[in-house]
């Protein structure tokens, strides 16, 4: 039986996760959107490229050590932002990984939509943090949260930008899935296959919005209203004058999230971000989009050297990260790696995943012939198809 102790790569982890939560919550974290092409190719695309090693090198001492959006960071990945994690690890939720994350001296990204508030997921731990935003018609609201960001410590801000609607996931119209959970005639013994997982939601209140302490609270047996109250936040009016406004009103470091072309990498350039996050949201939102991998180097070439680009989408080795950097890339952000591990064990489960990595990208580096990230370049990478 596979435990989290046996798990030796995130694919095992992801095995353990649909045995530990309901079917219905591990098709939301395993899903994409329509014929989940984009989801697939996300993963196809770091396929289409060779690592080329580099012989004769010293590599009797290697550094992985970098820095993300103004943090060091002992590795070139972070854990990115997760809405509604107490769907997976309903007991620790965002602390199981921003716990994690610290120990491993990586950043953390905390979601708008976190379970937990900001100012709770900034207390668990000392290291550093980023925050997840979306653009709030409420600008009241946007400002306040912007200044709680602030005031618990947050390093910088990750603007997404490629939800201004939720994507076709048709998994989770078969399964049923509502956001929270709700009981259901059809649902409940899915979830009581879960005991622990269902015990564990039922005490920990998994509904709750912890930086929305204003919506209306939600039980298992009624999640309309806070589907209402959700549909009600986001601006539908988005424009770049809107990016260039909340970059001014931070005034720290900020990554644009979900830029799928060498053009609006340089509009957000051109709008203040320091950084651009190459992204498709995992697959989840508009299918038969690029890979974030494809995109690298013709973003690398549209906004020149200094600009700092985040590959997020189909990290699951790290072989992955090696072939990112070597492309052009600064760091990679990862979404379901992490969240497998969140789902299969909580804080353990994330260091688990983080562990994986790490062995996986060091090995990666010494056979590579590379002792350090920036010897990681070009020369260590071909295009096969």
């Amino acid at each position: 039986m596979l435990t989290l102790k046996s798990c030796i790569n995130i694919d095992d982890l992801g095995r353990l996760a649909a045995w530990k939560v309901p079917f219905p919550v591990n098709d939301y974290v395993e899903g994409g959107a329509d014929d989940e092409v984009t989801l697939r190719r996300n993963r196809e695309g770091f396929g289409d490229y060779q690592i080329v090693p580099q012989g004769l090198q010293d590599v009797s001492q290697i550094s992985t050590h970098t820095r993300i959006m103004g943090c060091d960071s002992a590795l070139p990945f972070y854990i990115s932002a997760t809405g509604f994690s107490g769907m997976m690890c309903p007991k620790e939720a965002e602390l199981a990984g921003v716990r994690a994350a610290a120990k491993f001296a990586v950043p953390y990204t905390a979601s708008t939509f976190s379970n937990r508030s900001l100012e709770e997921i900034s207390q668990a731990s000392a290291g550093d943090k980023l925050f997840q935003v979306y653009v709030l018609d409420d600008e009241k609201l946007a400002a306040e949260l912007n200044q709680r960001a602030r005031q618990a410590g947050f390093k910088g801000m990750v603007l997404t930008i490629d939800t201004i609607v939720g994507g076709n996931r048709e998994r989770d119209a078969r399964s049923g899935l509502t956001i929270p959970p709700k009981l259901t005639m059809k649902s409940v013994m899915q979830y009581m296959l879960r005991p622990w997982w269902l015990i564990g939601y039922l005490q920990s209140d998994g509904a709750s919005m912890g930086n929305f302490p204003h919506m209306p609270k939600v039980s298992l047996k009624d999640s309309q209203a806070f589907v209402i109250a959700m549909s009600k936040l986001f601006k539908k009016d988005l424009t770049w004058s809107d990016a260039e406004d909340m970059i001014q009103k931070w005034g720290g470091p900020f990554a644009v999230k979900g830029i799928m072309s060498a053009s609006d990498a340089v509009r957000a350039c051109q709008a203040g971000a320091s950084t651009i996050i190459l992204s498709n949201h995992g697959g989840r939102q508009l299918d038969g989009v690029p890979s974030p991998i494809e995109l690298v180097e013709e973003v690398r070439a549209a906004v020149g050297p200094d600009v700092e680009i985040i590959v997020d989408g189909g990290i699951r080795r790290g072989t992955d990260v090696f072939k990112a950097l070597a492309l052009g890339a600064n760091s990679c952000s990862l979404g379901r790696a992490y969240v497998r591990g969140l789902s299969a064990g909580g804080q353990a489960g994330v260091e688990k995943a983080l562990s994986i990595l790490k062995a996986e990208f060091e090995r990666c580096m010494i056979l590579a012939g590379c002792s350090s990230i920036d010897q990681i370049g070009p020369e260590h990478i071909r295009r096969i198809r």
